[in-house]
């Protein structure tokens, strides 16, 4: 109650015991016996928490002072027998030490945990530093139990055995066995403590092999919900240990889900959700395959599990934006957003249900599948509808660098294949018993079992058909458009006949889908294209005519390496017989054995990349009466005949294009060539184009009239000389190396059997290497270079060298005009000459010749009498070649035991002159 001031005492209180309240002015506040009451039990317990926050605060600092002075390395092996029972493996530590705050555990360095010796030898987990959180409920039973293990930096290894089992099931089956322990056992059940893993690298393996995949900058949590129940978490970033991976372009993987106890992992009731987000393509496709295969585009992929790995209901959902190759971006990148939902059976490895759809341009595809255990019919069918031609170019375009990048294609695809695999059945013996022969031999000449057998024949595990409507190529270098009003694609098979030596079942043939058609290519009869599409790549054959136009048009579509040499020719159509193929991806693929651990230090990039193989294309290109026009060449070259083999071409094998044979004529000069064109050459090599050509038998005057033409400057060897000139800006020679052979080069009065040389052309000139002719009933052998000048002197500059052995005597007096006989004549010498016609070359002919003539008779002539100052036992001497002509230097002629001293000389003109005289001799030194 309160009293105001009228109630007051004379003493000025209240009559009962008041409180004076601040917040009104002239009141007092009662409070009776019981308010006392409970306000004295309120200080009492205020006090005693108090009391209580003080000793507890004392007993924290106490250890948290005391704490590090403490040595918990006793206690080691106790809590290793802890851990190794939770987590069902052996457990090594270096060091415990306790920590308190923030919450009360042990810091343990060094953790290793050992693996089952069924999975391999290296430790499951390693972390250098670990921290395991004490549970405070266990301390008041009197046990000591680890709540949460933290690990930092840690290394995980995730490995699955031959048989399929993976090196978590018996940790899952241990910690379902302990968490169902206790219940109404004897000892309280260990539970799992929460396991958390930051900044750490997730390893995966196959047996005792470590494959180059891991999981890098990993956030794992794995917990036990509620008895029973397992949660984990992870996120991390997908790695590969073999090559340069950029992380952050191959994405984020994202993993929700949880597990339920069962007897084996099989069995568990798992929910999941993945996420792979922000996967660049070119770095995916490096990281799956292990090299960058050019392609671009951002990818995104989501699954969603649930069930058992016995029977779990999947649905997955790949998407992709932005899909090209790096060296182009088209106009409209390809996209598609593909969804499929299955039910996949761990230990049978079966799928059944499947189902993907995802629409594609204007159109829709979708693909129904059934993959039971072996044993058992598998069964696929892909529907297309209404799928744009474009889609296809497009992804042919991305999977493959360089295919077309100027075409444009329209029309749409529309049409079903099903795929139902073949059951093998029992052999005939096994079901019925096997009939006699007799009975077969019967019935064939019957002609009964015909019938049957054109039934029983296979028909394959396709059916259906693929129809493209409104087909149209265009652009590339097409002056017209390819035109294909309908193509349809069906199955096609080769049964195979008989049985093997063995008596075994011969191989089916894959699965193809087939499709001929016929393409306008300029004249009357068109090209059939026969194609053949298989699941590991293509097989295209071109048989027919086409115009030498069209023919170059298809060539460059192609991406015939050597399509521009057809360019410069005109002439009647070509007959085509062409066969290619190839894979429909190119890629590298890293082998896994040997692959060095993550921590080891590794080259970058991989030790060796094996390719696969590439395109391949072979056949046969011919020509007739066609005219041959080369930028480095003076005039045309008439070719009668000339058949282009394409050998493998693409393989690698540098010998991809060859001309075999080249009937040809280059004004009054016929020959026959072979000419190989270099293709795949390794990069900053040279890789000149080689030949080989054969003349029958040439006269020096018919290759003078060709060459040289009038013998004047502007002759067509001038011409050609100018353009083989460093400093003229007309297109040089490509590099040659090849042989020219003839059966004959008739050289005025004297005439070369069987000429051959080795050549050597570049830009600026000619090298023979090696020439080898019967010459004079001898063999002359000889080299040489021919140099085109520079722009101030464009004559051509010859130095030959030659050697020339056993001339015979009779043929060098014949050429000169003189009766010699005797013994053979050998010689060498060297000569260097400039010019275009013969008086050019003659008049600056300079070099030196040596020669040797044993037991000769040299007479102008008929007298024979020993006496004759021509006769000799030998004759050797030099001769200086200058100012037009021969003139004989130092020699020696020894003649009846006298040296002699001849002089002569001889113009070289035609016909050749040969004067000489002989003077007295001196004794020969004994």
């Amino acid at each position: 109650m309160n009293c105001k001031g009228p109630e007051r005492t004379a003493a000025g209180n209240c009559p009962i015991t008041t409180e004076h309240d601040p917040l009104s002015t002239g009141h007092c506040t009662l409070f009776t016996d019981e308010t006392m009451t409970e306000d004295a039990q309120v200080g009492h317990r205020r006090r005693k928490l108090v009391w209580l926050g003080l000793a507890a605060s004392a007993v924290l600092l106490v250890i948290l002072v005391a704490a590090p002075l403490v040595s918990l390395n006793r206690y080691k092996s106790r809590i290793t027998h802890l851990m190794s029972a939770s987590l069902g493996r052996p457990v090594h530590l270096s060091s415990v030490e306790l920590r308190m705050l923030p919450r009360p555990g042990f810091v343990l360095s060094d953790l290793t945990v050992e693996e089952d010796p069924a999975y391999g030898a290296e430790p499951v987990l390693h972390a250098s530093t670990v921290t395991a959180s004490i549970r405070l409920l266990s301390l008041l039973t009197g046990q000591l139990e680890i709540s949460r293990i933290s690990v930092d930096d840690a290394s995980l290894n995730l490995v699955r055995a031959s048989a399929g089992e993976w090196n978590l099931d018996p940790l899952f089956r241990t910690a379902a066995a302990k968490a169902g322990v206790g219940g109404g056992g004897q000892h309280r059940a260990v539970p799992l403590p929460y396991l958390e893993a930051t900044n750490s690298r997730i390893n995966i393996k196959s047996g005792a092999e470590k494959l180059p995949y891991s999981l890098v900058d990993t956030d794992l949590s794995f917990w036990q919900e509620q008895p029973g129940v397992w949660r984990i978490r992870l996120r991390g970033q997908p790695a590969r240990t073999d090559v340069i991976v950029q992380g952050a372009d191959t994405g984020v993987v994202r993993l929700e889900g949880s597990i339920h106890r069962a007897p084996e992992l099989r069995q568990m009731p798992v929910h999941l959700d993945l996420d792979w987000r922000d996967a660049q393509l070119g770095q995916l496709a490096r990281l799956l395959i292990g090299s960058d295969p050019g392609w671009r585009g951002d990818l995104t992929a989501e699954l969603h599990l649930d069930g058992t790995p016995e029977a779990a209901q999947m649905k997955t959902r790949l998407r992709a934006t932005g899909v090209h190759r790096a060296e182009f971006a088209p106009a409209a990148p390809m996209d598609f957003d593909a969804n499929c939902a299955l039910v996949y059976h761990y230990s049978t490895h079966a799928v059944e249900g499947l189902v993907c759809d995802s629409p594609l341009g204007d159109g829709h595809a979708r693909l129904v599948g059934e993959m039971p255990a072996s044993g058992s019919q598998r069964k696929f069918s892909v529907e297309l509808n209404r799928i744009p031609v474009a889609a296809g170019l497009d992804a042919l375009r991305t999977v493959r660098s360089g295919f077309g990048p100027g075409l444009e294609a329209s029309g749409s695809i529309s049409g079903k294949i099903s795929y139902a695999e073949a059951v093998p059945e029992k052999s005939a013996p096994e079901k019925t018993g096997a009939k006699p022969a007799a009975v077969h031999t019967a019935m064939a000449r019957s002609g009964k079992g015909r019938a049957a057998t054109l039934k029983s024949q296979p028909t394959g595990p396709l059916s259906g058909s693929f129809t493209v409507e409104g087909f149209r190529l265009s652009g590339a270098g097409l002056r017209e458009p390819v035109l294909i009003p309908k193509l349809t694609l069906e199955p096609a098979y080769t049964a195979a006949a008989g049985r093997l030596a063995n008596g075994a079942q011969p191989p089916a043939a894959a699965p193809t889908l087939t499709s001929t058609v016929t393409v306008p290519a300029g004249v009357q009869v068109p090209l059939t294209v026969v194609t053949r599409l298989e699941l590991s790549g293509y097989h295209v054959s071109v048989r027919g005519q086409a115009s030498l136009a069209r023919a170059r048009e298809l060539s460059h579509l192609a991406g015939m390496g050597d399509a521009a040499s057809l360019d410069a020719l005109a002439g009647e159509a070509v007959s085509v017989d062409l066969n290619a193929d190839g894979p429909w991806m190119e890629s590298e693929r890293i082998p896994l054995a040997g692959v060095a651990a993550p921590n080891s230090s590794i080259e970058s990039g991989p030790a060796a990349s094996p390719v696969t193989p590439a395109d391949r294309l072979s056949g046969t290109v011919t020509l007739r009466n066609a005219n041959w026009k080369a930028d480095f060449l003076a005039n045309h070259v008439e070719i009668q005949q000339a058949t282009l083999h394409l050998d493998n071409f693409g393989t690698g094998d540098t010998s991809g294009f060859r001309w075999d044979p080249v009937v040809f004529t280059y004004g009054p000069v016929k020959g026959t060539a072979t000419i190989i064109l270099p293709a795949g050459c390794p990069p900053a090599q040279p890789c000149p184009t080689r030949f080989a050509v054969q003349f029958g038998a040439l006269d020096a005057a018919a290759l003078q009239a060709a060459i040289l033409g009038a013998h004047e400057k502007g002759t067509l060897l001038s011409e050609l000389i100018q353009r083989l000139s460093p400093s003229n800006p007309a297109p040089s020679w490509p590099e040659l190396e090849g042989t020219i052979k003839a059966d004959s080069l008739t050289l005025g009065p004297a005439t070369l059997e069987k000429p051959t040389a080795t050549l050597r052309i570049l830009n600026t000139g000619a090298e023979i290497t090696d020439l080898d002719a019967a010459l004079l009933g001898g063999r002359v052998h000889g080299a040489g270079t021919v140099s085109t000048g520079d722009a101030k002197h464009t004559r051509p500059e010859y130095a030959l060298t030659g050697t020339f052995e056993k001339l015979s005597p009779a043929a060098m007096g014949d050429l000169l005009g003189q009766h010699w006989t005797g013994g053979v004549l050998d010689a060498d010498g060297k000569v260097e000459l400039t010019g275009f016609t013969g008086a050019d070359l003659a008049a600056s002919a300079k070099g030196t010749l040596h020669f040797e003539w044993r037991r000769g008779t040299m007479l102008q002539g008929t007298s024979d009498q020993d006496d004759s100052p021509a006769r000799f036992e030998r004759w050797t001497g030099d001769a200086v070649i200058a100012g037009g002509k021969i003139v004989l230097g130092e020699n020696r002629m020894l003649k009846a035991g006298r040296t002699r001293s001849l002089n002569g000389s001889m113009q070289l003109e035609l016909p050749p002159k040969f004067t000489f005289a002989v003077p007295e001799g001196k004794p020969a030194k004994r």
